[in-house]
């Protein structure tokens, strides 16, 4: 069975046993928050036993919203599971259902907000690895933290060219104004490793091709520690990597400026998931200067443990 909320082009999809779900939801949802809602309800047309009404606080600023939803419980989990269904997806929607009754519904008001403007103070640049998640190790919340997230959490400097992690820095310095740059290295980084693996300076694919961003870093690695083993020196350079992509920052005209005027802070930081430490350390842009005009020594180096 399907239903349509014409006025705000909602649809419901009657799935099985009754649950409903969006399947897609237009205009943008900020445009939807900016009317009145007094006499509208979204509702599914089939009755469910299991589904009741969560109105959300008058305090969002609009009239309240009467809002009805399924509840899928773990035993759903595991019938899909019994089932032969799609059990990873199944999980991760629990989890969202959880996040949605526990967290989004009973704090409507923040979450509303949130939804009309987003203004982060903080920008953090991570890697792609499964084991590395700034927002559970660092507890950030929704809002809280503007996140880019790639191969070895480098930042390639501008003379790179156009790059996924540029396009964030510009919209996050120069539109959301953020006033702290946070770059996480980690233990046993894949990235790192086959950086310090590369023979030479031509990638024969597409990790090789991001990861010499690192080039500096490794080249700097090999020159002042070659008596270290090979897993040893890609510690040192994980960490090196960090300190190079703070400096490869300052490249970027628009964040050198406010580093200068005191409206920007960098930092640099890594954790070791093995033993669960996080060290954190700045550059030291006004104590030491640049090493040839290029590069930065490092301050306030502090462990978290």
């Amino acid at each position: 069975m399907m239903a349509w909320c014409t006025r705000y082009r909602v649809r419901w999809v009657n799935l099985n046993n009754n649950r409903c779900c969006f399947t897609s939801l237009t205009p943008k949802w900020i445009d939807v928050m900016s009317e009145s809602f007094a006499d509208y309800q979204i509702t599914a047309l089939a009755p469910s036993k299991e589904r009741k009404e969560v109105p959300l606080p008058e305090e969002m600023g609009s009239p309240r919203i009467t809002h009805q939803y399924t509840r899928f419980t773990g035993k759903d989990v595991a019938k899909a599971k019994a089932d032969g269904g799609s059990d990873m997806f199944d999980e991760i929607r629990q989890r969202f259902l959880e996040f949605k009754n526990n967290k989004f519904l009973k704090e409507a008001a923040h979450f509303q907000n949130l939804a009309r403007a987003q203004s982060p103070k903080l920008m953090v640049i991570a890697c792609v690895d499964s084991r590395v998640c700034p927002t559970n190790v660092l507890g950030l919340q929704p809002g809280e933290a503007f996140m880019v997230r790639n191969v070895a959490n480098l930042v390639p400097a501008i003379e790179f060219g156009p790059s996924e992690t540029g396009a964030a820095l510009e919209f996050a310095v120069k539109t959301l104004e953020v006033e702290n740059i946070l770059v996480i290295g980690h233990s046993q980084c894949a990235g790192i490793e086959a950086l310090m693996g590369m023979q030479d300076s031509n990638p024969r694919n597409y990790v090789e091709r991001w990861v010499i961003n690192g080039k500096a870093a490794k080249q700097r690695i090999e020159a002042t520690a070659p008596h270290l083993n090979f897993d040893q020196q890609c510690t040192h350079c994980e960490k090196e990597s960090v300190t190079q992509s703070l400096n490869n920052l300052l490249t970027y005209p628009w964040i050198n400026e406010r580093v200068k005027e005191g409206l920007l802070s960098l930092g640099g930081g890594y954790y070791d998931f093995v033993d669960c430490t996080f060290e954190k350390w700045s550059l030291d842009i006004e104590g030491s200067g640049a090493v040839g005009g290029k590069r930065y020594s490092t301050k306030d180096h502090r462990f978290w443990c």
